[in-house]
């Protein structure tokens, strides 16, 4: 198991680093460049909470610490790659920006991040309190659901995209319970497993997207 996941994630970070910096060089405009950034974030924001993991399966040594601050820099990250991809689809579908909608994404964010670095999370200690849990993360459930419909509402326009709602949408289906329970229920941390496989395919309409502006 320990094998298997280590270089599942592995493989997962080296693709999603790899392939922003190449989208990002093969850019053509702004949301092009905005699909390279948010994956490079992604990437390296996932590198804080996965290379501990693996690391922990392999090195004796106390990672309690770096495993908790893993995750507070991917709950961070994760929250940020989600307000690029709400540039992206201004960018991309060429629709005028709704500056009350903006605003809320980013007093979501905000609430989101302040939420984080309070002290009942408990990073340091890596621990998991299911109540604090589901409250940080309510507004970045929100998030997710304003960038569901979004997508969703475009979805029939242009084909390298359409599947992208689904996306997000079972993304946060499988984190939900690994954020809320995981620490009662450790066996629901192999959602994570099919919420990377969503980002991949996140990824992957992104170079799809590049390589079709290309041709």
């Amino acid at each position: 198991m320990r094998y298997g996941e280590s270089v599942f994630d592995i493989l997962y970070l080296v693709f999603a680093i790899c392939s922003g910096i190449v989208i990002l060089k093969k850019a053509r405009n702004r949301p092009q460049k905005l699909m390279g950034l948010s994956a490079v974030i992604l990437g390296l924001g996932d590198s804080f909470h996965l290379i501990p993991r693996v690391l922990n399966y392999f090195v004796d040594a106390d990672f309690t610490a770096a495993l908790g601050i893993g995750k507070l820099v991917t709950s961070l990250t994760m929250t940020v790659f989600y307000i690029l991809l709400y540039y992206v689809y201004i960018g991309y579908y060429e629709v005028k920006e709704n500056k009350k909608l903006t605003i809320l994404l980013f007093v979501l964010l905000a609430f989101r991040f302040i939420l984080c670095f309070l002290p009942q999370n408990g990073w340091l200690q890596n621990s998991s309190d299911t109540l604090f849990g589901i409250i940080r993360n309510i507004p970045f459930v929100i998030i997710g659901g304003i960038m569901v419909l979004l997508f969703f509402k475009h979805r029939k326009e242009k084909r390298t995209f359409k599947n992208v709602w689904i996306y997000i949408l079972l993304s946060f289906l499988f984190y939900i319970p690994v954020a809320v329970a995981a620490g009662l229920l450790p066996i629901l941390g192999m959602l994570m497993l099919p919420k990377t496989i969503c980002y991949i395919l996140l990824i992957v309409a992104f170079i799809k997207e590049v390589k079709t502006e290309k041709i």
